[in-house]
């Protein structure tokens, strides 16, 4: 599956004009979802869910950064877009939360361990400090910019991924294909904003880089820690890390996972100097699937 393609529909070629962001008042309901909500498939169906868990913490990471940046933006269309992303993450936070109960407890998982590891490295020690001088304060919200704007590539990338998987192939769960499918979607919508704000504070390619180099490895490590968490709650999961691996190289081929070629890929992209959110999928595909959101709330 190529993630960055230009012109992948007929839309795409059309100039659409500035994007109005908005929250969408959605819900989901899981209740009746399947702990394999891939049938036969339990890895990838972990992979995925363990979204559920890491998101709402990182998009409060997210809102926090951006609503202290907010006073100090002129710019009166990215204060727009910056009031649209808030709004939207905060939906996105919600929902994923909503499904704790409803998904992971009626499940069997108990999700706190996880939850709290998450708070504590997105709260704690990268989240918002107060220093002693207005230069440190200000070097550390340019440094959680950067870090949003990297963590931003990511959720754009899965976004597309999650919006041309082949999870229907496979009979997936139709409620938890649209709750992520759903974020996937405002992920690409919603795409450039990080990368601007980042930019607006400190355009240098070199920050760019730097963060980078430090938010991947621990965008891999933490997603690895609550994939296998969720593994080993599961006694119907491969018990041996091996296996594990081996079946998320195996979903990757089936389309029910990236592969680690788009992954990296995708990290490359962005150390790339003429970078630009744009070359991420389809924003056609996404509004696409966005109205038909819009439609069936409106029908409910």
């Amino acid at each position: 599956m190529k993630i960055r393609k230009k012109a992948r529909f007929p839309m795409d070629t059309v100039d659409i004009g500035p994007l109005q962001l908005k929250a969408r008042n959605v819900s989901f309901d899981l209740s009746r979802t399947p702990l394999h909500w891939i049938p036969g498939h339990p890895v990838a169906s972990h992979t995925v869910s363990a979204y559920h868990l890491l998101f709402p913490e990182v998009e409060r990471f997210f809102i926090a950064a951006f609503e202290e940046a907010l006073p100090d933006i002129e710019d009166q269309r990215l204060r727009e877009d910056v009031l649209g992303f808030i709004g939207q993450e905060t939906m996105h936070a919600n929902a994923h939360d909503d499904s704790l109960d409803d998904y992971f407890q009626r499940n069997g998982i108990d999700p706190e361990p996880l939850l709290e590891q998450s708070r504590f490295v997105l709260g704690k020690v990268l989240g918002p400090r107060t220093f002693a001088t207005a230069t440190r304060n200000r070097r550390h919200l340019i440094n959680r910019l950067a870090i949003t704007a990297a963590f931003e590539n990511f959720t754009a990338f899965l976004g597309h991924f999650v919006l041309n998987c082949n999870w229907d192939r496979y009979h997936a769960d139709p409620d938890m294909t649209a709750i992520f499918r759903w974020h996937g979607a405002e992920e690409m919508e919603h795409r450039n904003v990080a990368h601007d704000v980042a930019m607006y504070f400190d355009p240098r390619y070199l920050r760019r880089v730097s963060t980078m180099l430090v938010v991947f490895p621990l965008v891999i490590w933490i997603s690895s820690r609550f994939v296998w968490y969720l593994v080993k709650s599961d006694p119907n999961a491969p018990s041996s890390r091996l296996r594990v691996l081996y079946d998320v190289v195996r979903d990757g081929r089936l389309g029910l996972l990236p592969t680690a070629r788009t992954v990296f890929g995708s990290a490359f992209d962005y150390l790339k100097p003429g970078f630009r959110p744009d070359d991420t999928g389809s924003m056609a595909q996404a509004l696409s699937y966005l109205a038909t959101v819009e439609s069936r709330q409106t029908a409910a």
